[in-house]
């Protein structure tokens, strides 16, 4: 809805301050509210009793101590005034999905929708003020020369930001100010610094998009079928979410590159996320202790896990190799844990010392069925190793050669489960084919064994 000409609608400058980031979590400790309507202020502020510790430096920060806020009512007992309070008006802060977030978060936990236009002054500064490096309040204050009366209290920062509010009316003008109410209030879920043109500028078909945080650092790579609308998810996800949250906060910029279909997307990221190393990445990072079991019998027909460590892994090529881990820990963990789930002897799946005559530990602690000691024939215990190693087999590379892959107008080049690139023509088919180069990936190997035995099994052109 526009705004009336000559006229604003109520402005509430809001700011809080709380326990910590996370709404989850955290709580309020303090309320501010300066009130702009018909061209009078109205004031508002409580303190709260957040119920739970205020952090050392939180309150070093806002000087809010717990015996400040002990006798004071909990947000349940001010809800009901506050929400009268914000009732009809624009709700004006800094960095506003914060704050917005948390008194969002604490309304829903006692049962109140709380749905109010949104308007932040970050977005506010950088559309009004592009010059300006950065859009933080301290810049803000240095930068208009702001009176300071009370900073990191809620009502001292709340009036900061009507002082703010009076700086652009005096420097832009009225008709000015209106339209940047009417173009940002719309927005509420975007980070403070993204705009809605950038993101409408993000197709909305596959592909792999990039957020990045300050001097271009990548923060997190995704994949979607859907760019426009996964990228929408995670900043709409960040008004309910702490690590949606983070990240809006701290995004930047974005970035895309679009593919053909999901496998050139799956592909691309898994590649993008070991070339970059985003910070909020934790999956598909790069391996270079990758290792796996192989079955091995020994002098006295026991058949015994060795591990295969990178300098001797040809995963497609060698038949004998179960699990793929990316680290001796991880595959030792493994066998473990099978061992203890069906019985096995860890005295002769090698994992602790074989004593002539002597049971394993597990025995006595009966998670071993005696095969250490011939209770249970050695050929059970092997054919039962065998049955479970098998669920996780490394496929051998079923075709002769390398492959392409038709997704689309483009053709996915893949020989030995290694990724050679994607050709758009035959002439680049057939020289990806002949001289690509590709370095085995677990988190591909995944990708594509599971493409090729679903959805793209009939897509494959052999080379």
């Amino acid at each position: 809805m526009d705004v009336k000409l000559h006229s604003y609608p109520d402005l509430a400058f809001v700011d809080i301050e709380t326990t910590g980031s996370n709404f989850e979590r955290d709580r309020i400790t303090e309320i501010g509210i300066k009130t702009l309507a018909s061209h009078e202020i109205h004031v508002w502020e409580r303190l709260i009793n957040p119920q739970v510790f205020i952090p050392q430096n939180i309150q070093k920060l806002t000087g809010i101590v717990p015996s400040m806020v002990e006798s004071q009512p909990c947000f349940s007992e001010i809800a009901e005034e506050l929400a009268k309070e914000l009732q009809g008006k624009i709700f004006v802060a800094h960095n506003a999905r914060f704050d917005y977030g948390f008194i969002k978060a604490s309304f829903k936990r006692i049962g109140i929708d709380f749905k109010p236009k949104v308007l932040c002054t970050v977005k506010l500064s950088r559309l009004l003020f592009p010059e300006q490096p950065r859009h933080n309040l301290d810049t803000i204050i240095s930068a208009h020369r702001l009176k300071v009366s009370a900073r990191h209290r809620a009502l001292g920062d709340a009036d900061l930001l009507l002082q703010f509010w009076r700086v652009c009316e005096s420097q832009v003008g009225f008709d000015k100010l209106n339209q940047a109410i009417n173009q940002l209030i719309g927005n509420p879920s975007l980070p403070p610094n993204i705009d809605q043109h950038a993101v409408d500028l993000i197709p909305d078909g596959p592909g792999c998009y990039i957020f990045y945080g300050d001097n271009k650092t990548p923060l997190y790579i995704g994949k979607s079928i859907s760019l426009r609308s996964r990228v929408m998810g995670h900043f709409q996800g960040a008004l309910t979410q702490r690590k949606e949250m983070k990240l809006s906060l701290q995004v930047r910029d974005i970035d895309w590159i679009e593919t053909t279909g999901e496998l050139g997307a799956l592909i691309l990221e898994s590649k993008l996320i070991k070339e970059r190393m985003p910070v909020m990445n934790i999956k598909l990072r790069k391996s270079k202790d990758l290792c796996a079991w192989r079955l091995e019998e020994d002098a006295s027909g026991v058949l015994v896990p060795q591990l295969v460590t990178h300098h001797h892994l040809a995963p497609g090529l060698q038949a004998n190799l179960y699990g793929l881990f990316y680290s001796k820990r991880e595959a030792h963990a493994y066998l473990k844990a099978i061992a203890k789930k069906h019985r096995l002897c860890e005295a002769l799946l090698g994992l602790e010392k074989r004593l002539d005559g002597k049971s394993c530990f597990g025995y006595q602690v009966k998670q071993c069925e005696g095969a250490c000691i011939n209770l249970k024939p050695v050929a059970m215990h092997n054919l039962q190793l065998r049955t479970v190693m098998e669920l996780f087999k490394v496929q051998v590379w079923p075709y002769s050669g390398a492959i392409a892959i038709k997704e689309g107008d483009e053709m996915i080049v893949v020989d030995r489960w290694c990724y050679l690139g994607t050709a758009i023509n035959h002439d680049e088919l057939h020289e990806l084919a002949e001289f690509g180069e590709g370095e085995f990936d677990l988190d591909i190997y995944k990708i594509l064994k599971k493409a090729l035995a679903g959805a793209y099994k009939n897509k494959v052109i052999e080379l």
